[in-house]
């Protein structure tokens, strides 16, 4: 789906050319031949503006390219213009690459901007639980290391009810109660927060060593 990904890249400035010879067409003969034209331009230009070039963010994410993901974001000129369930991932992607540039001050408004918009019906059906419940999960790790442990327990339960996306980040979640409960001296929910995460068998090299650190001493706790 090359030609896709090019249409979207640069359907803007194809608007605007469609419109220059929408405009000549209309001079050097009537609106009707020109007519095509103009409904293309209409199209692509309106089509920039509140759908953007989200899509194009996806393989830069997958292949860890975050300056080119972040080249993407800064091409999205009016946000607020958006569509609801663009606009909730525009800030989600804007969230996560805060947290990859340690910004969490930045990364907290962010996520929370696309919990708003999700929470206004962004986007439905499956999608939208399991996009609500991953953004959960990270404001509860900020408030986490913002020492905020009661939030952080409210967004991570709220994260599970939701749903994850995948076990990984279930595992994560389950983990992260775990200590939570632990903390609290309530060691027979941190256990069983304990075996919930490691009963997923999670592969993400830092959670399998979370839970192999975490196992050498959980055992030995009362309850």
């Amino acid at each position: 789906m090359k030609w896709l990904t090019l249409v979207i890249k640069y359907r803007l400035w194809l608007g605007i050319v469609l419109l220059a010879l929408a405009i000549f067409t209309n001079v050097q003969a009537s609106f009707w031949p020109s007519f095509v034209l103009y409904l293309a331009a209409v199209i692509l230009i309106v089509g920039h503006f509140i759908f953007g070039p989200m899509r194009l963010i996806q393989e830069f994410m997958e292949t860890g390219d975050m300056e080119g993901a972040k080249k993407v974001l800064a091409s999205v000129w009016f946000p607020g213009l958006l569509i609801k369930p663009i606009r909730s991932v525009y800030y989600t992607v804007k969230g996560n690459l805060d947290m990859v540039d340690q910004n969490y001050e930045g990364a907290e408004k962010n996520l929370k901007k696309s919990q708003e918009l999700m929470g206004d019906g962004g986007i439905l059906g499956g999608q939208m639980k399991q996009a609500e419940g991953a953004n959960k999960l990270q404001l509860g790790m900020l408030a986490m290391q913002k020492g905020n442990i009661k939030q952080a327990e409210s967004y991570i339960r709220g994260a599970i009810r939701s749903g994850l996306p995948d076990k990984e980040n279930e595992a994560a979640a389950y983990l992260q109660l775990s200590s939570i409960m632990i903390n609290k001296r309530e060691f027979r929910a941190g256990k069983e927060y304990f075996r919930k995460a490691k009963g997923l068998k999670p592969t993400t090299p830092q959670i399998a060593d979370q839970i192999k650190q975490m196992e050498k001493y959980i055992t030995r706790m009362p309850g």
